[in-house]
């Protein structure tokens, strides 16, 4: 049983543009609707504290349902992105009620919920962490002489906040598919098209969360990433995008181009991932003529092994990433509702049909008929 602490006393952080982000689920809200979802829940959902941020602040995992199938979704690695969070909330509920579906799901599944990745970055309604440079030579000694890895940004303005008087670092470029990786300083300041460290506690505290599982359970079936992005159209139309999908984020280590991450290779499965991908698609383009229908495939041919899914992909999960329009900064909570229920619908539809299997008959080629982003309308 967590302890649902007071916040503890942190930097102050301001908002920093003129939309209203009310709306949204802020760190002590989080905390107040898992405690009553874990009391209401009558033990079917247990929260428990997996780590905390940088600035000390708990984040928690939600657990839901005991079958041998694994789903490991997070949201708000990004604290500007924050619709995934209400959608988890409002999932959490749903699959902890006495529906026969909802008992259905928890005899097949195992959920693990990580509502709230970055709460520092949450509550700053920022995009990175809190951590400097310096906090982590305090931490890795053996770093002291390497050039700040590249993910970490300490001038300038980037949407719409200060990050020269506040520094930080994007945390979903953190990760490794050597889950037991130590920072080393030749490895800095590496790019993007290479692994992270696991120098942030927020990406430590989700490969701590991914690895206890694989202990559980032999392997997570399937991790989601919940995120938002910019405002973008529908390849070929002048559809503003609802949300992008997407099941690649490094290339396929059988092929040519992936060769270098042939040691993981018997692990990959990217038609999996690509099943996964359609089953939430075609749950939205189910809804006719509406906005759930104006759904995208995010960019493609990206080399990302610092990002949580290129990590966990390579480390055997089928992966899934939502990306939202419109973040704060650009959009604030306008279109909350309709973006919310986009997300739901969609995550639902991965867990329904993982639950009863019925996501190994879709055909994983239909991924290549999802349309792309495009960054302009058809006319």
């Amino acid at each position: 049983m967590p302890v649902y602490a007071a916040e503890t006393e942190t930097r102050p952080a301001t908002h920093h543009h003129d939309y209203s982000i009310s709306g949204f689920v802020d760190y002590a809200e989080l905390q107040k609707s898992l405690k009553q979802i874990e009391a209401s829940s009558k033990g079917t959902v247990q929260v428990a504290v997996a780590g905390k941020s940088f600035e000390g602040r708990d984040i928690y995992t939600a657990r839901v349902g005991t079958g041998e199938k694994v789903i490991l979704v997070q949201s708000e690695i990004h604290g500007n992105e924050k619709t995934g969070t209400v959608a988890l909330l409002n999932l959490l509920k749903t699959l902890s009620g006495n529906s026969a579906q909802a008992k259905q799901i928890r005899e097949e599944v195992t959920l693990v919920f990580m509502p709230m990745m970055n709460p520092d970055a949450s509550e700053a309604d920022k995009r990175r962490n809190s951590m400097t440079w310096a906090d982590v030579v305090e931490d890795y000694p053996q770093l002291a002489g390497a050039k700040p890895s590249w993910n970490y940004l300490d001038r300038g303005v980037s949407q719409s906040y200060n990050y020269g008087a506040n520094p930080g670092f994007d945390v979903n470029r953190d990760f490794n598919p050597d889950l037991d990786y130590v920072p080393e300083a030749s490895d800095f300041p590496g790019a993007s098209n290479l692994p992270g460290w696991f120098i942030t506690p927020e990406s430590q505290t989700s490969r701590d969360v991914y690895k206890s599982l694989q202990d559980e359970f032999g392997n997570v079936d399937v991790f989601v990433d919940l995120h938002h992005q910019g405002m973008y159209y529908v390849a070929g139309t002048n559809d503003p995008v609802t949300l992008s999908l997407s099941a690649q984020f490094v290339p396929d280590p059988s092929t040519p181009e992936g060769a270098k991450y042939g040691e993981y290779a018997a692990n990959y499965n990217y038609d999996f991932s690509r099943q996964l991908n359609v089953a939430a698609y075609n749950e939205l383009q189910s809804y006719g003529n509406s906005k759930f229908t104006n759904i995208s495939l995010y960019s493609q041919g990206l080399d990302l092994p610092g990002t949580a899914l290129g990590t966990y992909a390579l480390n055997g999960s089928g992966t899934v990433l939502f990306e939202v329009k419109g973040q704060t900064q650009s959009l604030g909570q306008k279109e909350k509702g309709q973006l919310v229920k986009s997300v739901e619908r969609g995550l639902s539809a991965i867990v329904e049909s993982v639950a009863d299997g019925s996501v190994e008959n879709l055909n994983p080629e239909d991924y290549e008929k999802i349309p792309l982003t495009s960054s302009r309308p058809a006319n």
